[in-house]
């Protein structure tokens, strides 16, 4: 039974590690209102093409993400809403009341 546990944990892991970087959280974020383009994600997050690439590379690895080819362009789309609750989940006041008890510890 520990390995179940540990293989949820680990895939937990994962799915925050991909949600861990502001660039990806921006990709997310645009990606919210349907399916997208690389060409149209490149300019939404201001990185060169390599970098969007590797940032949706960890979303897909993750199964956050999804993408289709579509001729010689690559679509990208969210696999499942509910990840947003997670990320909507990480409010002001929760990011505010964590950095209150850090600033406390440090003090």
């Amino acid at each position: 039974m520990p390995s179940q546990i540990d293989n949820k944990n680990k895939f937990k892991a994962k799915i925050f590690k991909a949600l861990s970087d502001p660039v990806r959280l921006s990709i997310l974020d645009f990606l919210r209102d349907g399916e997208k383009c690389v060409c149209e994600i490149i300019p939404h997050v201001k990185c060169i093409q390599p970098v969007v690439s590797r940032h949706l590379k960890i979303l897909k690895d993750s199964g956050i993400v999804i993408d289709r080819k579509e001729g010689n362009r690559r679509h990208y789309s969210i696999t499942d809403p509910q990840i947003f609750q997670i990320i909507d989940g990480v409010t002001p006041e929760l990011a505010s009341a964590f950095t209150k008890r850090i600033i406390e510890q440090i003090a």
